[in-house]
């Protein structure tokens, strides 16, 4: 085993262990991982992403469903139009777009280099939110109410933005459940584990039609990422995920300005 298969391996555990420290964010490495550590084509990344993804959101939504934190039906309202898009997108939109995109002065944007552009935009966005940090804080004992022309839009664009790049998509979808659905913010976290692994499962079953999954490889490599979410939840109880959330946001940030680099210079 060559040393950047190692070290993806290790980031496997990386992943669920920012998950597990400051409850989201750490799915943003998957892709980067898959393409630079261990070498996997950028369309069959985003698939891969979207499984490991999945599983692992699956392993924190069953967790909280448990504690009684997740408003199913809000849940439920939100995943329908995000998983009937990223299904779309993986299964038809992404299989036809040209290997080819577009050449602008000599330079050829292909599929797999306008992905990684995409995607570094999104790690960019992803990045301001965490060291940000400015969540709109709604504290309630009211039921939710809701605005499904606002929620059915949001998870629909999501959906999109999941089947093209392969995130989770967690900063988008805690906001709008805040801010359309009314949901207390605690509340709002525990639910978007959900919906991601929802969307994030069913856009993987639109690519199962396109790709030959490498089983063995994801289920290992999901494995060790539910590993380092049950260490990151254990760490908790000595380091505060809160303080590190701010500079797990400049490390993105560092990271799509690589990719940015990696992909164009």
């Amino acid at each position: 085993m060559e040393v950047v298969e190692i070290f993806g391996y290790v980031g496997a555990l990386l992943i669920g262990l920012v998950l597990g420290l400051i409850g989201g964010g750490g799915s943003i490495l998957t892709v980067p991982i898959f393409v630079y550590a261990l070498g996997l084509n950028p369309v069959l990344a985003t698939a891969y992403s979207l499984f490991v993804v999945g599983i692992t959101s699956l392993v924190g939504a069953i967790k909280n469903m448990v504690k009684g934190k997740v408003d199913l039906k809000t849940a439920f309202i939100f995943a329908i139009p995000a998983f009937i898009a990223v299904y779309v997108t993986r299964a038809f939109l992404i299989p036809v777009l040209p290997t080819n995109l577009f050449e602008f002065q000599g330079w050829v944007i292909t599929k797999n280099v306008a992905i990684m552009l995409f995607f570094a935009i999104i790690m960019i966005l992803a990045a301001i939110s965490m060291i940000r940090d400015k969540n709109v804080e709604r504290e309630s004992n009211k039921p939710p109410s809701y605005k499904y022309p606002f929620i059915v839009l949001e998870g629909f664009l999501v959906g999109v933005i999941t089947g093209i790049v392969g995130a989770g998509g967690g900063f988008l979808i805690i906001p709008a459940l805040v801010l359309f659905a009314k949901l207390p913010m605690k509340k709002a976290v525990a639910t978007s584990l959900l919906i991601i692994a929802i969307k994030s499962l069913i856009g993987f079953i639109g690519d199962l039609q396109n790709f030959i999954i490498d089983w063995p490889f994801l289920i290992t490599f999901s494995g060790l990422s539910i590993v380092g979410i049950f260490a990151g939840i254990w760490l908790t109880n000595f380091i505060d995920g809160k303080k590190l959330k701010k500079a797990f946001g400049w490390f993105v940030l560092i990271m799509a300005g690589y990719i940015i680099y990696k992909e164009l210079l």
